[in-house]
Parts: C-alpha cells; sequence; structure tokens
C-alpha cells in the first residue's frame, strides 16, 4: 500500500483533489438548485428544502469529498485550507499551486453537472437567468437580499471570520497531538463543522468558507448564461470578496490555532516513567 501510493504522487493527489471537491460541489450546488429552481415551482413554493436542508447538505457534501479524497490528498478541497496548511504545517508550497488549480477544476466541472442537471427547474423558475437563481452557484451579500443592505466590505469581513473559524476548528479536530476524533470520524466532524458555520454565520454572505467553491461554479455559471454571475445585487463586482476574504481568514484562523492552543500541547516524545508502563528488559 505504502509503495502504491508514493507511486501515485502529486498525480494521484491531485485527482484525489478534483475528485473529493466535484463531490462537495455535487451536494452543495444541488441542494441550492433543488431548494431555490425546484422549490419555486411548488404548490405552495418553498415545498423542496430551505436553509437548514442547505445547510446540511453542504456538510455532508464536504464529509464525503474528505471520505474520498483524504487516502490520497489529506483532502483539503479548499485552497483556504491549502494555503493555511502550507504557512503553518509544513505543506510544501510547490503544490499549493497544483493542489488550487485541481480544486478549482473540480468545483467546475461539478458546477457544469449541477447546471446541466436542473437546467428545466432553472429556466422555468428564472428563464433570464438572473441574479434570481444565481444563488445555485455562487454567494452574494445577504444572499442576494437588498432588504439586509450588505455590502461587499461587509460580506468581506464575514468570510475572514467565518473562514477563520473552520481553520481553527479543522486544525482542532486534526491535530494528532490535541484530542483527534477516533474511528476516522474526522470527516465527520469537519462537515458538522461546515453545518453550524452555516447555521450561524450564513446570513451576510453566504458561508462561501472555500474560494473554489465560489470560484469554480461561477465560471460555471457564466459560461452557461448567467452574463451577471461576477457582479452582487447591486451591480459591484463581487467574485473577489469569496477569494480574497477566506485566504485571509485561513491564515488568521490557523495562527489563532497555534498561538492559542498549538504551541502548549505536549510534543510527540516519549512520556515520561510512570506514565505509560516501563517495557521489561530483563
Amino acid at each position: 500500500m505504502a509503495a502504491r501510493l508514493k507511486r501515485s504522487g502529486l498525480v494521484g493527489e491531485l485527482s484525489a483533489e478534483f475528485a473529493g471537491t466535484m463531490i462537495l460541489i455535487l451536494f452543495g450546488c444541488g441542494v441550492v438548485a433543488q431548494v431555490v429552481a425546484g422549490g419555486a415551482l411548488t404548490n405552495p413554493p418553498g415545498g423542496l428544502g430551505n436553509h437548514d436542508s442547505i445547510a446540511w447538505a453542504w456538510g455532508l457534501g464536504v464529509t464525503l469529498g474528505v471520505y474520498v479524497a483524504a487516502r490520497l490528498s489529506g483532502a483539503h478541497l479548499n485552497p483556504a485550507v491549502t494555503v493555511a496548511l502550507a504557512a503553518f504545517k509544513g505543506f510544501p508550497w510547490k503544490r499549493v499551486g497544483p493542489y488550487v488549480v485541481a480544486q478549482i477544476a473540480g468545483a467546475f466541472v461539478a458546477a457544469l453537472i449541477v447546471r446541466w442537471n436542473y437546467s428545466e427547474a432553472l429556466a422555468k423558475a428564472d428563464p433570464t437567468h438572473t441574479i434570481k437563481t444565481q444563488g445555485v452557484f455562487s454567494t452574494l451579500p445577504a444572499n442576494g437580499n437588498t432588504n439586509l443592505p450588505v455590502t461587499e466590505w461587509g460580506a468581506l469581513r464575514d468570510q475572514i471570520i467565518g473562514t477563520a473559524i473552520l481553520l481553527l476548528l479543522i486544525l482542532a479536530v486534526t491535530d494528532l497531538l490535541n484530542t483527534p476524533p477516533g474511528a476516522n470520524l474526522a470527516p465527520f466532524i469537519v462537515g458538522l463543522i461546515v453545518v453550524a458555520i452555516g447555521m450561524a454565520w450564513g446570513t451576510n454572505a453566504g458561508y462561501a468558507i472555500n474560494p473554489a467553491r465560489d470560484l469554480g461554479p461561477r465560471l460555471a455559471s457564466f459560461l452557461t448564461g448567467y452574463g451577471g454571475a461576477w457582479r452582487d445585487q447591486y451591480g459591484n463586482f463581487y467574485f473577489w470578496v469569496p477569494i480574497v476574504g477566506p485566504l485571509i481568514g485561513g491564515l488568521l484562523g490557523a495562527a489563532l490555532y497555534k498561538f492559542l492552543i498549538g504551541r502548549y500541547l505536549p510534543t510527540a516524545e516519549p512520556e515520561p516513567a510512570g506514565r505509560v508502563p516501563v517495557p521489561d528488559e530483563s
């Protein structure tokens, strides 16, 4: 097994990042398409889910994507995670670019599949493919709600905070020197983290907390008829917010974990006598 993993090398890692991110977006964008486009056509409207079902499906998408990719690549599935691990956990910087490209490509392909599969519902609910259903693919300030006057700067703040929370918690549950979940449950816990962020931090900017999750589907929607994909409901260029905010927030969250927790954890040295059984050398 070790020899096979070694032979797979970077190509195998990138394949895993592509596949894992694709799974994440298939469930994530898929559930939003079901709730927004499909739900708009039920009688009464809204019969195919709500905010909570969206939060749970995104979290489960993360869990399933991590299980797909973890063995080969560590299942970053998020450029903010990749950059933070390079800055604080020794992940090779030379692999950051290829990982990010694979993640964006996986998200792009998944969004194209969602766009194709829900083409009838999207065309019926929003024939001219406007901001009304753009949220199926990418995020908007206040989720496109003009009654909540969140600007791109407020959304940037939100994305920094949300991604900082994400990275702090990811490092906490994957640090072997801390108390990581056993029985290979870490992917499930990471999925629950995303559910919790969606339920608590989803109002101001739709909790992208992942540049690939937003940029890949945004590009897919633009190429398939959503001419306003790069702008928000106010006509401002918005696409940069879910890219820049998570990258800053990821670094901040990882730094907070290292400063507040990581530096105080015991090192991976042998326990002193009395803490573990001493081998019998007789």
